[in-house]
């Protein structure tokens, strides 16, 4: 009995070094209706981390000098300051939205389905958020229930659908790869994260 319980314990063990080797997640708002990934141990959760990036002009000037031709044909903006200057705007307001959650408010009027057509209810959906219709920041998240979400990542998009460019593919692949982490997990609701989160606090 003692090798087989032995083993047990090592395969729980290398279980939990994968667990918290892949990503892990961070509560936003204390009462647990909006979560972070935190991608391979970061210093920065995936909304920090955007966040960080969008108030950095340095940051952004690079990125809207590579994407120019983007900026100019979609929003017929041909001044790289006035587009970090949007972006800064959109950014404090979204920061603000997020940050003055309360709990009365209703996150499902912010995420929105990734998917324009979709219209029912999915498990583990993948959601898009924005600080107002015509701004071109996006935080995206997985859905856990109703009111309840995780955000992945975030991207300035430039163009119609995100499989144009590099920058919102990658934000696809996240949204992939978080939901296939939840469903490897276990993990399939509100209540589910929730066991999950106590097991690795374990």
């Amino acid at each position: 009995m003692k090798p087989i319980s032995f083993a047990l314990e090592i395969l729980l063990f290398l279980r939990q070094i994968l667990k918290t080797k892949n990503m892990t997640f961070d509560k936003v708002i204390e009462d647990g209706r909006l979560w972070a990934v935190r991608y391979n141990h970061d210093k920065e959760n995936a909304l920090q981390k955007v966040l960080s990036q969008w108030s950095d002009a340095s940051w952004l000037a690079d990125f809207f000098m590579q994407n120019f031709d983007d900026l100019i044909s979609y929003f017929k903006i041909t001044n790289i300051e006035e587009a970090i200057y949007q972006t800064m705007e959109d950014r404090d307001e979204l920061s603000c939205i997020i940050m003055d959650i309360s709990p009365d408010a209703n996150l499902d009027r912010f995420f929105r389905p990734l998917e324009n057509d979709r219209t029912q209810e999915m498990m583990l959906g993948k959601e898009k958020g924005r600080p107002h219709r015509s701004s071109w920041l996006r935080l995206y998240a997985i859905k856990l229930n109703v009111g309840v979400f995780i955000i992945t990542g975030g991207a300035i998009k430039l163009t119609r659908t995100m499989q144009e460019r590099e920058h919102t593919l990658l934000e696809l692949e996240k949204m992939e790869k978080v939901r296939n982490f939840l469903i490897r997990e276990r993990v399939f609701d509100e209540d589910s994260f929730t066991d999950y989160q106590k097991e690795v606090a374990l």
